[in-house]
């Protein structure tokens, strides 16, 4: 059974990928900018520089959720990876604020661009990559629960969303020697990932308050203990769910019989946990049993 360390270090050897798709698409379109002098190109390139640094912080936070739990954190450090989200949400701001600056400062000097086509390929080539990669991490952090697989591969597709508006829009200033509209699309790169970011911080912000688990994971929790409740004479309370970065707790009361010794009822919140561990590896399964028809004060 593969275990939260080794899932953890499978993602960390996903996000070296992002690091290696990150360097070539930079070098591709920092070359593209400079041989053209476009601000959209060069847009296009910080974004790269974006996705770069934060694939870094990605891998460093993958680390740190891959750490056991400990006296101090006692259900893991999975949250680390909101944190990385987070500090990728800020980046983006950052670089959105320079490219609008940048492109401002064109549009009030146009300036002619040189050797479009070889900035047009280049830039598709960087593209390409950044689809390709983004499509498979966006799929592996689905896959992991892993909010930091998530947010890069969202962030490279976004990034290739980008990346063609910014090549129709150079390859229309090469056809119409309309100088303005580089300018213009640096504008819309920067107000485009500025909504990115945004995205990017409120989902990481929700996850850190705990949020409850997704509802197909809790119809699922339920249906489990719904099979327990048909087989022996016990009775579920509506089961209370949380994540913590890739890892789950669920905790929920039991009624047995009045009758019961303690030995047979642990013995069935044990098969309950194994069930749910089953279902869901790695999760943490507090049950509190009670004789049926106690009246609990307060």
């Amino acid at each position: 059974m593969t275990t939260h360390q080794d899932e953890s270090r499978l993602l960390i050897r996903f996000m070296y990928l992002s690091v290696a798709a990150a360097v070539i698409t930079i070098v591709l379109k920092s070359a593209a900018a400079v041989i053209t002098g476009s601000v959209g190109f060069l847009s296009d390139a910080l974004e790269s520089g974006v996705n770069l640094v934060a694939a870094v912080v990605a891998i460093v936070a993958l680390k740190i959720a891959a750490r056991p739990a400990d006296a101090n954190h006692p259900f893991g450090h999975g949250k680390s990876e909101y944190v990385s989200a987070l500090v990728e949400g800020m980046m983006i701001f950052v670089a959105a604020a320079f490219i609008i600056v940048t492109a401002v400062q064109r549009l009030l000097d146009p300036q002619p661009l040189e050797a479009v086509g070889i900035g047009l390929v280049l830039t598709t080539a960087a593209s390409i990559l950044n689809g390709i990669v983004g499509w498979f991490l966006l799929r592996q952090g689905r896959k992991y629960r892993s909010a930091t697989l998530s947010a890069d591969g969202q962030h490279l597709l976004t990034d290739l969303l980008t990346s063609v508006g910014v090549i129709v829009g150079i390859a229309a200033v090469w056809l119409t020697g309309w100088e303005w509209l580089d300018p213009v699309i640096a504008l819309a790169v920067g107000v485009n990932i500025l909504i990115t970011g945004y995205r990017l911080l409120r989902d990481s912000l929700s996850s850190l308050i705990s949020e409850a688990l997704p509802e197909d994971e809790q119809r699922q929790i339920r249906d489990i203990l719904a099979r327990f409740r048909d087989t022996y004479p016990v009775d579920f309370e509506k089961p209370r769910t949380v994540s913590f970065g890739r890892q789950r707790q669920v905790t929920f009361i039991m009624t047995t019989p009045p009758d019961w010794t303690v030995s047979q009822a642990h013995r069935v919140s044990d098969e309950v946990e194994a069930a749910i561990d089953a279902q869901f590896p790695g999760t943490i399964s507090v049950v509190h049993f009670e004789p049926q028809g106690r009246v609990r004060r307060g």
